[in-house]
């Protein structure tokens, strides 16, 4: 059984707990734990999992990522007004070998996603991604993965996987269950033009980090579909994160990046939330604490929404364009905004039946005075033959 691989959470960590007041989350959380063992799963929303696996960083890690700091870190946070329960399953170990480490990696996020608890991962390197992924493979035959981060980590074609090339291994392998790519963050001169192109010719969607930090909103719709979330922590200033020479000085500051966490937390959809690339700095195991509250934060607001005429919830909107009426949709609870797919293009797609998109109020003006966005075309190109 995967679950045995798991280590229990550092005596130090939970001798932490014993001097923190009942309201912290050191108290709350069900800890694996070496005279107890492994927590229960039942009623379980979110399971903490640190994997120390960094063979395959592409910057080779001097030091193994201390979880047992960042767990102080987060232990000591404060709980929200929440219902939810929340376990703290322990480490992964390296393995014998890097697939190893990933066979164990897919199997407990597997048995997690069956039991409908969200993998909460604090991983050495971000490949570690693309064992999250392939955890879908017996469960979900679509999947949609955001990555916030700097870079799109498509690598050379004939480059071994890493933590800068994951997204080429996750392209590529059989069998393909990804349905949508969404990057948040980019910074285009971290990127190959080839990789850019490449971007545009698989109809995946990227967003430049001034178009998400000049309206943090944006960042919204885009994770609102998503089923898996990868945080590259570079995508952080350094400054923000006492980061080494390895971090930008451009990049996320501390309030973007927990906005966007606690988007993540309130997507319908999100159940994978992995953060990785992290360094052993006092400010980063505080900010990599924090955004992890951010995204709990965000659960315990999520509203599963399905937008329809018949729905009182809802007003619906009709905006004629020169080739196709659009129908809006904007929900009266949570004033979130989908455009319906024009039903010229989903009869000649595999969806056959019109699809909904999450998008933004702006979207709908914009769309209003003819502009549509080319995102939308992208999104009605994915289902086609």
């Amino acid at each position: 059984m995967a679950f045995d691989f798991l280590l229990p959470v550092d005596e130090m960590a939970l001798a932490h707990c014993e001097f923190l007041p009942p309201q912290s989350l050191g108290r709350n959380i069900h800890k694996h734990t070496a005279k107890k063992g492994l927590p229960v799963l039942a009623n379980a929303s979110f399971a903490l999992i640190g994997v120390l696996e960094s063979r395959n960083a592409f910057e080779k890690k001097t030091e193994r990522l201390d979880t047992t700091e960042i767990r102080i870190q987060l232990y000591k946070l404060m709980m929200g007004n929440w219902n939810s329960v929340f376990v703290d399953l322990g480490d992964i170990e390296e393995g014998e070998s890097v697939e190893d480490t990933y066979f164990v990696v897919k199997e407990i996020v597997a048995e997690l996603l069956e039991e409908n608890v969200i993998p909460i991962i604090i991983g050495a390197t971000q490949d570690i991604t693309y064992p999250s992924y392939r955890a879908f493979d017996k469960i979900k035959d679509m999947v949609n993965l955001v990555s916030i981060d700097s870079r799109f980590d498509f690598g050379a074609d004939e480059e071994l996987i890493s933590s800068h090339s994951y997204m080429s291994k996750i392209i590529t392998d059989k069998p393909n269950n990804l349905f949508n790519f969404s990057n948040i963050g980019y910074q285009s001169y971290f990127n190959a033009q080839e990789e850019i192109d490449l971007m545009d010719r698989l109809f995946f969607d990227a967003y430049r980090l001034g178009e998400i930090t000049s309206d943090i909103s944006l960042a919204e719709p885009v994770l609102r579909n998503a089923h898996i979330v990868s945080l590259d922590a570079r995508a952080i200033k350094a400054g923000e994160i006492d980061g080494s020479k390895n971090f930008s000085p451009n990049g996320f500051n501390g309030r973007e990046i927990c906005a966007i966490a606690r988007y993540a937390g309130m997507s319908d959809n999100v159940a994978i939330f992995g953060i990785y690339e992290s360094e052993n700095t006092v400010q980063s195991f505080q900010l990599i604490s924090q955004i992890i509250w951010y995204f709990i934060e965000g659960y315990n607001f999520r509203i599963k929404e399905l937008p329809s005429a018949k729905n009182k919830d809802f007003n619906k909107f009709n905006v004629p364009t020169e080739t196709e009426q659009l129908i809006f949709y904007k929900s009266l609870l949570t004033e979130r905004w989908w455009v319906e797919i024009p039903s010229i293009l989903s009869s000649h797609n595999k969806i056959n039946s019109p699809a909904l998109l999450p998008c933004t109020e702006q979207d709908y003006l914009d769309a209003c005075n003819q502009n549509i966005p080319e995102r939308w075309f992208k999104a009605y190109k994915k289902g086609f033959n």
